[in-house]
């Protein structure tokens, strides 16, 4: 188990990586748990649920670890009749289903915009991987991004793009009234989306919405089925120094794999995504 305490003090620690790695790692630790010997099922899921509560309260504010770590425990405990070894192997699989479905979902999600990214001048923040392939796999005129200190994760996306051979602009974070009055489009990512369509997000966020509102411009929102969190979001953020919340008023489109809706519409995409709140029901009980 001493793995999966480096785990669950990387993720405390972390404060460069998104959401979507931060769930991968603690799927890879889960399969850790996974692996030791266990003398019965019933053995098997009180570890994997002491793991996962371990894990999701390690960064609660990221939406992404609470629903990775709270499907594999409401798989377990949906096939907790099953012999141990027959358990793991399938935990096993689902662990690794979720791992390989990151890179699908970010595909599916840039499917999914890149009709609006066609010709666009695209203003972006921080660091997000599903933005990223959005913008590598559609053809946008120009993508202005946001320096977003102090880390400067738009420093780093902005290499990313260049490298691939997109027009990538830096945005000095005391300029970007400025590059919204030449943006026809604002695309972030999220760290958490909450079912009244609330958007937690880097630091900057809010502000960055408030201005496209003024400017006339739509702001979208890209992000995986497992940033969804099922109630309303904290009376006090979590983790003030890192990220803020934009209220759904703000947000024109939220986008995930299964496609783009309202922020209105949230609430009914978490009810059909059942292990959301089943393993979040399990995680926290």
């Amino acid at each position: 188990m001493a793995e999966l305490a480096e785990t669950v003090e990387e993720l405390r620690r972390d404060r460069t990586h998104g959401g979507s790695w931060l769930a991968r790692r603690a799927v890879e630790a889960l399969l850790g748990v996974l692996d030791e010997p266990v003398d019965s099922a019933e053995e098997l899921l009180g570890r994997l649920l002491e793991a996962g509560r371990e894990l999701a309260s390690a960064r609660p504010a990221q939406g992404a670890v609470a629903s990775a770590v709270g499907r594999l425990v409401a798989s377990g405990h949906a096939a907790s009749h099953l012999p141990a070894a027959e358990l793991r192997r399938l935990l096993a699989e689902e662990a690794s289903a979720l791992i390989a479905g990151r890179d699908r979902a970010a595909a599916s999600i840039a499917v999914h915009v890149a009709p609006r990214l066609r010709d666009a001048t695209l203003l972006t923040h921080s660091f997000s991987a599903t933005v990223r392939e959005a913008v590598l796999h559609g053809s946008p005129a120009r993508v202005l991004c946001t320096v977003s200190a102090p880390f400067e994760e738009g420093r780093r996306l902005a290499d990313e793009l260049r490298a691939e051979g997109v027009e990538a602009e830096l945005v000095e974070d005391g300029r970007v009234s400025e590059a919204l009055e030449t943006a026809s489009l604002v695309l972030v990512g999220a760290d958490t989306v909450y079912e009244d369509g609330s958007v937690t997000n880097k630091t900057g966020t809010r502000p960055l919405a408030d201005g496209a509102q003024v400017a006339g411009v739509p702001l979208l929102v890209a992000c995986e089925l497992l940033k969804l969190a099922p109630g309303p979001p904290p009376e006090v953020e979590q983790e003030p120094d890192l990220r803020d919340l934009t209220p759904p008023s703000l947000v024109d489109e939220i986008v995930t794999e299964e496609g783009p809706c309202v922020p209105g519409d949230v609430l009914a995409l978490i009810d059909r995504t059942p292990f959301l709140r089943e393993g979040r029901r399990l995680l926290f009980a």
